[in-house]
């Protein structure tokens, strides 16, 4: 059954019921998109009986991507705060970059524990010192609590595993270590913007610090806490145990694709004759396919096997029944030269070797560096440290971990919801309309528009709802779906930064993280305005930069 209205006509209507049962009915963003999806579906071709399941299905299979990982990083925060973990990887930039440089230590703690911790999270945890330290300096206040913002709000947006980054990752096809890497790279110039522009804020219109309610004004030093805090190594490795095993993975499945084993080699070519007898009779189907590509007989064989592997790298003309449009290069000669395979005896085509040992070792490191199981390694070892620092009873123990799951059961709900949204929009159709008005050309221009519509998409969701990792979610889905019929130019990791960076733009007073940082740190909401919200646009803005300056010069394709 085909959809009588325009594919742009139901994506305004989907957006429409996000951003009105948000704002307009206050209603939990779950609600918001699970509607929204069920809306969109139901408008979009497809058979009827299949319109609400497929919604459903879509829920599934985001959740079962990213259920496990969100959990198990909500009791990775809540036990690095409660052991005192956090507390310590703190006063370790502190003590290691001094109280003059205390702003890159602020920040660079944010920066870090962000990662695996809600910001709202971090930055409860880091303004009493910077309240602290404006006790000692009686300076610099607003570019204390600037700073904590710098670091957290972008690995917050940009590093998996927090769940805006790691849905982004899943919805585009990105791999997590990969993820990582580029976030933390685009990451760090955009810190280091947000720090310098706090830096002249403070300048600008510096502010002293006011007493919270029930503070008291006189307290000069910060309170000591009686409990010895853990050591610094052990500290950090709930932190760093799973970038590390993702990021070994990534660098192995790398160095087995780069030796691209699917494709033809000229000894796999035993009969040329037999091949271009083959060609010149095919229709259709793969042989159809090598038969555009294949020079005049009689030419080299080196030629031959050049004009073979070009064929093998297109994504979409060999019937293999996956989706290659972001595969990578080595996994779409694999399934492509499958199907040659199968129209071909291994008398003209010999039976290539997948199952080389770097392949072998790459196997193993998506075992341990997979996600889930390097994070449940995280979540162990953060939980043995709090049982350690804190000898909690067994009703104590067990409080902790149902309420981190608790915190963590929201956004998977709100998460999966997002990504059964970006699913019902691609079969909607939404991604060959923006084709048809955007197409692609041959040095991957399309593919830039939407680094830009990515980043736009975002920061208006941002702008209407508030939610950042709602934002980002809802845009990625979008955008994936657009992504799936457009050759990019590089990879789709940059659309997840770019995407990311909008979702930081447009911050005010529907965004939770405004309040935190407005009553926490004893703002004004003028003050908040005047200084967070830009300094949230030039991190979102360097992101973007980044993201286009990073795609053309390190495309990674």
């Amino acid at each position: 059954m085909e959809s009588s209205l325009h594919p742009f006509l139901i994506l305004g209507l989907g957006v429409a019921i996000v951003i009105g049962m948000i704002i307009g009915l206050r209603l939990n963003a779950f609600v918001a998109l699970i509607t929204a999806a069920l809306t969109v579906s139901l408008l979009a071709p497809g058979a009827v009986a299949d319109k609400v399941a497929r919604v459903a299905t879509a829920f599934g299979n985001t959740a079962g991507g990213i259920a496990i990982v969100i959990a198990m990083a909500a009791i990775i925060g809540d036990c690095l705060m409660k052991s005192g973990a956090a507390d310590r990887i703190v006063k370790a930039f502190l003590k290691v970059l001094g109280e003059k440089r205390s702003p890159i230590a602020l920040a660079a703690s944010g920066f870090v524990l962000a990662i695996p911790v809600f910001f709202d999270t971090v930055f409860y945890l880091l303004v009493p010192l910077a309240r602290s330290l404006y006790r000692s300096t009686k300076k610099n206040y607003l570019l204390y609590i600037l700073a904590i913002s710098a670091g957290g709000a972008v690995t917050h947006t940009l590093v998996p595993p927090t769940p805006g980054p790691l849905l982004m990752a899943q919805q585009l096809g990105v791999d997590l270590g990969i993820m990582i890497g580029i976030g933390c790279l685009i990451g760090l110039p955009a810190s280091i913007a947000a720090l310098t522009f706090a830096a002249f804020l403070n300048r600008r219109a510096p502010l002293e610090m006011r007493a919270l309610p029930g503070e008291d004004p006189t307290e000069t030093s910060e309170v000591a806490s009686a409990r010895p805090l853990p050591g610094l190594l052990v500290s950090l490795l709930p932190i760093l145990l799973p970038v590390v095993l993702i990021g070994l993975s990534t660098a192995l499945e790398t160095r087995a694709n780069a030796e691209r084993a699917a494709q033809v080699r000229v000894p796999d070519l035993k009969d040329f004759d037999g091949l271009y007898a083959a060609a010149k009779t095919a229709t259709e189907g793969p042989m159809a396919v090598v038969k555009s590509y294949l020079p005049k007989e009689g030419a080299p064989p080196e030629e031959v096997a050049a004009a073979v592997n070009a064929a093998l790298a297109h994504r979409t003309a060999f019937a293999t029944g996956a989706n290659l449009s972001r595969a990578n290069l080595a996994m779409v000669e694999r399934e492509n030269r499958l199907v040659l395979e199968k129209a071909l005896p291994d008398t003209i085509l010999a039976r290539h070797v997948w199952e080389t040992p770097k392949r072998k070792a790459s196997d193993l490191g998506q075992l341990y560096g997979n996600a889930n199981f390097a994070l449940l390694l995280s979540a162990v070892i953060a939980v043995l440290l709090y049982v350690r620092q804190c000898r909690p009873g067994k009703k104590e123990f067990a409080e902790v971990i149902e309420t981190s799951l608790m915190s963590g059961g929201l956004i998977i709900l709100i998460t999966s919801a997002g990504g059964a949204f970006g699913a019902m929009l691609a079969a909607a159709k939404i991604g060959p309309a923006i084709e048809a008005i955007f197409p692609s050309s041959a040095g991957g221009g399309g593919g830039f528009v939407l680094l830009f519509l990515g980043f736009g998409i975002a920061a208006l969701l941002k702008f209407a709802q508030g939610s950042t990792t709602v934002a980002v979610i809802t845009a990625s889905g979008m955008i994936a779906a657009m992504a799936d019929v457009m050759q990019l130019g590089f990879h789709p990791v940059y659309l997840a930064t770019a995407i990311g960076g909008g979702g930081l733009v447009g911050a005010w007073m529907n965004d939770s993280g405004f309040w935190i940082v407005a009553k926490m740190s004893g703002l004004t909401e003028l003050e908040a305005l005047k200084s967070w919200t830009p300094m949230l646009v030039v991190i979102g803005v360097t992101t973007l930069v980044m993201s286009v300056i990073l795609s053309i010069v390190m495309p990674l394709v």
